[in-house]
């Protein structure tokens, strides 16, 4: 038993070499990031399939109580029995892929030792498919690790060799004979294979980790990197590169000169000196990753200076390239594929992650922009019929037109105020309302009245500013104006769960009913200039506060017309 434990830890070696390989093929890499189809799961079944048969290959063939070291196996005589690793690629196929892959795997790896022959052919060959199925199967348990931990899938390889054991003292005949293999064999196969799959989950752990290495770097330096280049980001990134890279030393530039360096040579390479090396030069133009394999490529001109090679990764925004970073190396020989993959790797990340920045900034101050242009067009006409109102009084009424003008400076204050903030409180918004309805009232004070009801625990919600008086103005240009007397506008503002929701209805002509669809969703042209405003209004609760915000317009049955929103409580109010 001992031999065939040596023997088959000898050949285990020979399967994990073949595993590492297999570890660093794009399809392994792609099971690791959970990219499973149909297509895929065919492919990974076939894959650990084969690994299942090169497990079988690196088998011990036994006969009574000797050995058969040969490493090409062909069919077996009625009494022999292989003590093989098959088990570790099913076994592995399912923890990953799931149960079809683990039961594609155990399939094709079974077939293989089915018609291999031998007594025990039947239950070794069956017993590999439902241990890769039941592998699957346990592997949800452990759904939430990415990969299983060395450990548990140790414990879950010792089991699968055991139930390949217990299957073949059921099944095979004479009795005897499947008893004394299972002495011989049973306890070289549950050492070995749960080790060898113990090892195969380590090597896809370190693996992964390699793989998540340029994302934990990336994710480090960015925060230092989107606040601008600095020479005091530049040091901040630096610093965390030089730890996360182990290389002698990091540098970090704009387009002109060195922000910071940190390690070996920080003695001479001083922030603020100008780039004067070709390959500096280069890596700017060109955009792409560089490196220098000598002392004087690099860009040192002193003599005793330790660092005779460097790898140079572009920092992108966009197209445009706005600094280095550069990592040296105290030889050209340190400089490996892991090296530039690690580099290729950074660059990527960092400079998708700034150009992803640059676009969010760019469409907030867009969005921004759109928002003080829409703000602008609100109010233009009411400003003229004021200004006009104004110069007509104070022909005949000279007091009023002063206290009319007091007014509008209030309510244009107000107005600047508002502006300045994306969203205001309910309690300024309607203070800005009041101001303005201290105007109208002096212009329709017998036509019409304006009637507010605001329910307690709304004033501290937050509204897009500007958007009750237009909406109030539309009800008195569109709905109450040509009505002489006992025109009535009502605003309510009532907290309904988790919303505020706003109600302005009049007694007036309503809407027409060809226009209802349409309403606030284009902009309308009219004698007023309102239905801009309307749109507007609209437009801007739908970027501030979402779909859910955007105006509803409809008649009454008993006359008069009715817009409704509601806009979500972003900050608590007292109820």
């Amino acid at each position: 038993m001992d031999n065939l434990t040596l023997l088959l830890i000898e050949r285990m070696g020979i399967l994990l070499t073949l595993a590492f390989i297999l570890t660093r093929t794009p399809l392994f890499r792609q099971l690791l990031d959970r990219e499973l189809h149909i297509g895929t799961s065919i492919a990974f079944s076939v894959m650990f399939g084969l690994f299942g048969i090169a497990g079988t290959y690196a088998g011990v063939v036994v006969q009574g109580e000797s050995y058969l070291p040969a490493f090409w196996i062909f069919r077996l005589s009625y009494d022999e029995i292989i003590a093989n690793s098959t088990l570790v690629g099913v076994v592995i196929g399912g923890l990953l892929g799931g149960p079809l892959v683990g039961l594609g795997a155990g399939v094709i790896a079974g077939l293989h030792v089915f018609q291999l022959g031998g007594f025990a052919a039947a239950p070794m060959g069956l017993s590999i498919p439902i241990t890769g199925l039941l592998a699957g199967y346990v592997a949800r348990f452990f759904s939430q690790e990415r990969v299983i931990s060395p450990s548990k899938a140790m414990f879950i390889g010792m089991f699968a060799p055991i139930i390949q054991m217990s299957l073949l003292l059921i099944m095979a005949a004479p009795p005897e004979l499947a008893r004394t293999m299972v002495n011989v064999i049973g306890i070289p196969m549950v050492l070995t294979n749960s080790v060898s799959i113990a090892i195969f989950t380590t090597m896809i752990r370190v693996a992964l980790q390699e793989a998540e290495r340029s994302f934990t770097i990336a994710e480090r330096i960015l925060p230092h990197l989107k606040r601008g280049l600095t020479p005091q980001t530049a040091q901040s990134a630096a610093l965390v590169l030089q730890k996360e890279t182990k290389a002698a030393a990091v540098a970090v530039t704009d387009r002109e000169r060195l922000l910071a360096h940190v390690g070996v040579g920080a003695d001479h390479h001083h922030p603020g000196e100008a780039l004067h090396s070709e390959l500096d030069k280069r890596a700017l133009y060109s955009g792409g990753i560089d490196k220098g394999l000598t002392r004087e490529s690099v860009g040192c001109k002193r003599k005793n200076c330790n660092l005779h090679a460097a790898i140079l990764v572009p920092i992108k925004e966009g197209d445009s390239v706005v600094g280095l970073i550069k990592l040296y190396y105290r030889r050209p020989q340190q400089i490996g594929k892991v090296q530039e993959a690690l580099a290729k790797g950074l660059g990527n990340l960092i400079s998708n992650q700034l150009t992803l920045s640059l676009t969010e900034q760019m469409k907030g101050l867009m969005k921004d922009a759109e928002l003080r242009m829409l703000q602008a067009q609100i109010h233009p006409h009411f400003l003229f019929n004021t200004l006009n109102s104004i110069v007509t009084l104070i022909r005949i009424d000279p007091q009023l037109a002063r206290h009319m003008t007091i007014q509008f400076g209030v309510f244009m204050r107000f107005n600047l105020k508002l502006t300045a903030s994306p969203l205001v409180t309910v309690r300024q918004e309607l203070d800005h309302l009041h101001a303005y309805l201290e105007i109208i009232k002096i212009r329709f004070s017998e036509q019409f009245a304006v009637r507010t009801i605001i329910d307690a625990g709304v004033e501290e919600a937050l509204i897009p500013p500007g958007t009750l008086q237009p909406l109030v103005e539309n009800c008195i240009q569109h709905g109450v104006r040509d009505i002489t007397n006992g025109g009535e506008i009502v605003l309510h503002v009532k907290r309904e769960d988790v919303h505020v929701v706003f109600q302005i209805e009049d007694n007036g002509q309503g809407f027409p009913d060809n226009l209802l669809p349409v309403l606030g969703k284009v902009p309308m042209e009219s004698k007023e200039g309102n239905g801009i405003g309307i749109h507007n209004v609209n437009q801007r609760l739908i970027s501030l506060c979402g779909q859910d915000a955007q105006l509803h317009f409809a008649n009454k049955q008993e006359g008069g017309s009715m817009i409704t929103f509601a806009i979500p409580i972003t900050k608590e109010v007292s109820a």
